[in-house]
């Protein structure tokens, strides 16, 4: 093992609290490691990291009533918000005082917009909803690739953009800057309807309070992504409709129809008790649905064999006496190809059948065996849809009706231990520990360093596979207990991670540290987001897997247009925290 480049730095800022942020960065010939220990005073959790003297207490006029930017601020910590991610630009500039002045509302100002739409998107993640702000188009365009992956992967994000002033509306032929020079404003909207759930424009008092609150309650009710514009001049005036404490925010329950669950669940029942070797395949909507409880609680009662969808890796317990891995084509976990598509019965709750998922469209499921649990509707093989019924109810009563039968799991393991003997997979790691390899010296190789990579993952970590060949080796990983698990996998935009990594980590306890994993060519999209992190005393750690370019791609076709300029990554990471916080740096040369 050879070790280059490693490099220390210890500027404190306030002592009390030690935390860690960490960058590391393989390959075949170069890995590299980053972490910086910030020492704050608070927990970075809850740390305001703008000047103090901006948080000023901001009263309307009339002091019975709160103006329109304290009421977004107010109904955004309702909802669980408690940090918005920014850009400042001249339209949004009213507005931002107002959520600096919420005292329970930390404002993150951003290097762009993008990357603040995917911290928003990883926000999202791990509180359920999450709040970005940028200004009025120039913004709104560049935060939109961002927003267009929430919606993929539904996520309620609230994104809210500061735009014209409420005068500029109906002017004829006025033109303003951030515009493409038209005296139509509304392309920005047009553009948002695409990959939104609901879109508001506020340019008047009168029915504000209805379209944001309306706008947000579509954002928890559909999981997606929302658009609001709030003209620059409003967020200070008040109005009778926006009380300084207004009533709780709620949404109606959304209940199943009792026949429909009955019919739905009763012959749902007798196709599964029926079949000889059923399964379990759990979806990524398993999340959006708030039904993975209810999934374990079927899994534990059928006695079925369990296996995850690629893009659900972290929401079913690996620990699971029955998990038997991911369910990918001729790629899957050892043996969980062929138990499900061999099964004669299969309940798939929340999927989504994608050109990445279906390995191409190759998958050998067939309709007639599955059941399909959709957040709101169950299909049973080629017959009849239930609708009206939501897939939490349903898998609750299911669980009461089905017969234990552990043909399924029984089969795999005869197929695993006829192989090699060994113990079942919930008991083997994929990777190699790598005590053999540094106990004879050997060169280490990228399979130990994800090895070593697995032990450090806990009920206080959370994993972020990066888009590109991360996604297929952070597969392999073993989640203990309680280690969360994020990839986005539908939209697959190369360097969310980064920003996703800054989101999920700000919304994360004090005690729970992520890790990422991220190639170079992602990590070259969104790199000075570091600095926010280090800037919020993050204690992140990230894997950077240098591989000089677009590996996936040139997986995919072969091309000179994948490689991609070097970085000096411990030197560029030295750079952006400019010694102010603690920050460790190492980079390993792999043979």
């Amino acid at each position: 093992m050879h070790y280059k480049n490693i490099s220390c730095w210890h500027t404190n800022m306030l002592a009390t609290m030690k935390l860690s942020n960490i960058l590391v960065t393989c390959n075949l010939n170069n890995l590299q490691v980053l972490r910086s220990n910030h020492k704050m005073s608070t927990s970075a959790r809850s740390h305001k990291i703008q000047p103090k003297n901006l948080a000023f207490n901001i009263r309307s006029k009339h002091q019975n009533y709160n103006s329109l930017g304290g009421h977004l601020a107010q109904r955004l910590v309702q909802i669980g918000v408690s940090d918005v991610f920014s850009v400042p630009g001249d339209f949004n500039l009213a507005l931002l005082d107002h959520l600096v002045a919420e005292p329970q509302l930390n404002l993150i100002g951003c290097c762009n917009e993008l990357n603040a739409g995917y911290a928003a998107d990883g926000y999202a993640r791990s509180r359920s909803v999450g709040a970005c702000v940028v200004t009025f188009t120039v913004g709104g365009l560049s935060i939109m690739n961002a927003i267009a992956g929430a919606y993929s992967e539904d996520l309620p994000v609230i994104c809210i953009v500061g735009g014209p002033n409420s005068n500029d509306y109906g002017a004829n032929n006025r033109i303003l800057h951030h515009s493409i020079g038209l005296a139509d404003f509304s392309q920005e909207l047009k553009c948002f309807q695409q990959i939104t759930c609901q879109q508001v424009v506020v340019n008047n008092l009168d029915n504000a309070q209805e379209q944001i609150d309306g706008a947000i309650a579509a954002a928890l009710e559909h999981s997606k992504p929302v658009y609001i514009s709030i003209s620059c001049n409003l967020p200070g005036l008040s109005h009778p409709s926006f009380l300084r404490n207004p009533l709780p925010f709620s949404l109606p329950v959304r209940l199943s129809n009792t026949v429909e669950l009955e019919l739905a669940v009763e012959t749902a029942a007798e196709f599964l008790n029926k079949a000889v070797k059923p399964i379990l395949l759990a979806g990524p909507k398993l999340r959006s649905a708030k039904a993975t409880e209810a999934f374990h609680e079927l899994s534990n009662a059928s006695g079925y064999s369990v296996a995850i969808m690629p893009t659900a890796k972290g929401l079913v317990l690996e620990n699971h006496p029955r998990f038997i891995g991911t369910y990918w084509g001729t790629i899957s976990t050892p043996y969980c190809n062929e138990t499900v598509e061999l099964a004669d019965a299969y309940l798939i709750a929340g999927p989504v059948f994608n050109d990445y998922i279906n390995v191409g469209h190759s998958l050998l499921l067939k309709e007639e065996r599955a059941i399909i649990v959709q957040p709101h509707s169950v299909r049973i093989g080629k017959g009849p849809t239930f609708r009206f019924v939501e897939m939490k109810d349903f898998l609750v009563a299911l669980a009461k009706r089905i017969k234990h039968n552990t043909t399924s799991h029984e089969n795999y393991e005869r197929m695993y231990m006829a192989d090699d003997g060994g113990h079942p997979l919930i008991m083997r790691s994929s990777w190699s520990s790598g005590d053999e390899i540094m106990m004879k010296k050997e060169a280490l190789r990228v399979n130990v360093v994800y090895g070593h990579l697995e032990k450090m993952l806990s009920s206080n970590t959370t994993m972020i596979a990066d888009t590109g060949v991360s996604w297929f080796s952070c597969q392999k990983l073993k989640l203990p207990q309680g280690c969360g698990f994020e990839v986005q996998m539908h939209y697959g935009s190369i360097g969310w991670s980064v920003g996703a990594s800054l989101g999920y980590a700000q919304a994360a306890s004090p005690n729970n540290r992520v890790i990422a994993c991220i190639g170079d060519g992602s990590f070259q999209m969104g790199a000075q987001e570091v600095s926010t992190m280090l800037r919020c005393g993050q204690n992140s750690i990230i894997f950077l897997i240098n591989n000089g370019g677009y590996t996936i791609e040139e997986v995919i076709h072969e091309g000179s247009y994948n490689v991609i300029k070097n970085w000096n990554y411990t030197a560029l990471v030295d750079a952006i925290n400019n010694g102010e916080h603690k920050c460790w740096t190492t980079k390993v040369h792999i043979n």
